[in-house]
Order: C-alpha cells, then sequence, then structure tokens
C-alpha cells in the first residue's frame, strides 16, 4: 500500500527520541523543538498511521505495543537511510567529517598550516587530507570531483564560472638571485637588462611559471632558459647554487636565505593572486563554509597587518 505522504523521516526521528526517553521535554530540549511541536509530530505520525500508539495516563504519553513494534521499523529505516546518504556521500567525493584540500607548494610554510588548523578549530572532528601539485593538476582535480576545495593562484586564464572564488593574498613577484650575483647589491632591477641573462623556472602549469611567462611577455623579452623544473624547492636550489636567476614571488622569502630578492622597477611591477576555490554546487557544504570563514579571516588580518607566528610559536 502507499505509504501516507505525512509519514517523514522527521517524524520518525521524534518518535524514537521519544521512545528512548519517554519524556516531551527531554526530547524537544534534545531535539531543540518546543514541547509543543514534538507533541504534533508524534500525533500526526500517530494519525497518518492509523492506530492507537500511546495511552494518556495523566499528563503523561505511555507508548502502546503498537509503538514498539513501530519503533523496531522506524531504526531501521532511519539507520538504512543515513547509511545510504553517507554511501552516495562517499561516492561523490564528499564526506561530513573529510574534508580534501590541494594547494600549490609554495604556500605549505605559511598560508596552508594556519588556514587547516583554524578551520579544525571551527570544525571538531573533522579530518583535512591535504594534496599537494601545480596550478593546473589541482584545478582538474577539483573540476573532476577528487578535491574538494584548493588554494592556487587565479588569473585571467582559469574559467571560473562554476566557481566559488575567495580572495586570501596578493604577492608581489621579484628577481631571485644567488648570494653572490652582481644583482644582489641592486635595490631594484628592470627587467630589460636581464635579456641575456640564463633563467631557470617551473613547468608549465605552476602559476609562477604563468607569472614569468606573462611578465615576459609584457617586457618584451623572449628569455635565455636554462632549465625548467618541477617544483618550487629544486628552482630554489638551482638559483642558490648559482645555475640561474629567475622570478619569484616574495613568500619564497620565509623558505630559504641562501637567496636574494630584489624588487623590480615599477613599470615591470606584477603580483599573483591567491584564492581558495571551490564549485558553486557545493557552496553550503559546511566545511566548505567552514574553511571559507577561514580564509576571510586570514585575508583580513594580513590586509590588518598582524604578524601571523609560525606553527609552534606563540603570538
Amino acid at each position: 500500500m502507499a505509504i501516507d505522504e505525512s509519514i517523514t523521516l522527521k517524524k520518525l526521528e521524534v518518535f524514537l527520541a521519544f521512545m528512548e526517553r519517554n519524556n516531551l521535554a527531554r526530547v524537544a530540549e534534545d531535539l531543540g523543538q518546543s514541547v509543543v511541536s514534538v507533541h504534533r509530530a508524534l500525533h500526526s505520525l500517530e494519525q497518518a498511521i492509523g492506530c492507537p500508539l500511546f495511552k494518556l495516563e495523566g499528563r503523561n504519553l505511555v507508548p502502546q505495543d503498537t509503538a514498539r513494534r513501530l519503533a523496531e521499523s522506524a531504526r531501521r529505516v532511519v539507520a538504512e537511510c543515513e547509511d545510504g546518504i553517507h554511501a552516495v556521500r562517499d561516492m561523490a567525493g564528499i564526506n561530513a567529517s573529510r574534508l580534501r584540500l590541494g594547494a600549490i607548494y609554495s604556500l605549505t610554510l605559511h598560508c596552508i598550516p594556519h588556514l587547516i588548523v583554524g578551520t579544525k578549530l571551527r570544525k571538531d572532528g573533522l579530518n583535512i587530507e591535504l594534496t599537494l601539485g601545480s596550478n593546473d593538476e589541482l584545478l582538474q582535480k577539483l573540476q573532476d570531483g577528487r578535491l574538494d576545495a584548493i588554494v592556487i593562484g587565479v588569473h585571467d586564464g582559469i574559467d571560473s564560472k562554476r566557481l566559488i572564488t575567495v580572495p586570501l593574498f596578493s604577492d608581489e613577484m621579484f628577481l631571485a638571485v644567488p648570494l653572490d650575483s652582481p644583482y644582489a647589491s641592486r635595490t631594484t632591477v628592470d627587467l630589460q637588462e636581464l635579456a641575456s641573462e640564463n633563467f631557470v623556472t617551473l613547468a608549465d602549469g605552476f602559476i609562477t611559471s604563468f607569472s614569468f611567462n606573462r611578465m615576459m611577455e609584457h617586457a618584451g623579452i623572449s628569455p635565455v632558459i636554462g632549465m625548467h623544473v618541477g617544483d618550487i624547492f629544486s628552482l630554489i636550489n638551482l638559483v642558490s647554487n648559482g645555475m640561474g636567476i629567475s622570478l619569484l614571488p616574495g613568500r619564497i622569502a620565509s623558505f630559504t636565505p641562501r637567496i636574494k630578492l630584489i624588487p623590480l622597477s615599477p613599470d615591470h611591477t606584477y603580483s599573483q593572486h591567491i584564492a581558495l576555490l571551490f564549485l558553486d554546487s557545493r557552496e553550503q557544504d559546511r566545511n566548505l563554509l567552514a574553511l571559507a570563514a577561514e580564509g576571510r579571516t586570514y585575508s583580513r588580518r594580513l590586509l590588518q597587518g598582524a604578524d601571523f607566528p609560525m606553527l609552534g610559536e606563540t603570538e
């Protein structure tokens, strides 16, 4: 037979809570509802089923055998529904206790640790899995549903139609040279002076390689590139050992004292824009809302000039 449309999972949950607590006031407190709402849900369920479930003794509702029999089935129904919801969310890569976060390598010293710690404080029990990669790799994984959110450099070449963007900070690009470079004593450098220098840079797909190419194009320079590498740490080592010079964002200064970052002349200044991204279809996801809120807090504190300590230090 068809199930009456007024028999809902929510009413079954109220019913099961009452069967466990056997007290309207306690059930109301547990569920954050009024006693009247709880009583109304039980009465409505009883009417929809079409047989008595409770007997009124004084001011108390006393469950009958019919209520106890219904409770057995209701527990299975609610449990099966919850299991199904969890299974579907897992299949879709959505898990209430897990957040899959992607980030570019150069954010692992400062930005990402603070976002993770702050989000976990907002969502107790949340397990955050971190995946590192290039801009393009992480963006593809986000679009494929293999990541829930990513923190990358954004630019006009990224299709943001289906994305929620939370800006975090902007980071100026600098000339990166070894400490013994002739440029190391300079206060500024014009890109035009570097046309014949040997550069090392990141491979395509990284935000820093995109920035490098955009800056060279704007300056009208066809750079001499001696080597492309696949991670920022190898690039830093190559520059520090005199294998070439590069263009790197200011955050790299925190990674090593073995290279010098020199500001570029005003005509050639350029900044990367770092942002948190997730799909707009997930904009009501509570884990992502917590991450976005922490991202906005992080950004606001940076704009206010707050001095974030390294993790393990005290503020």
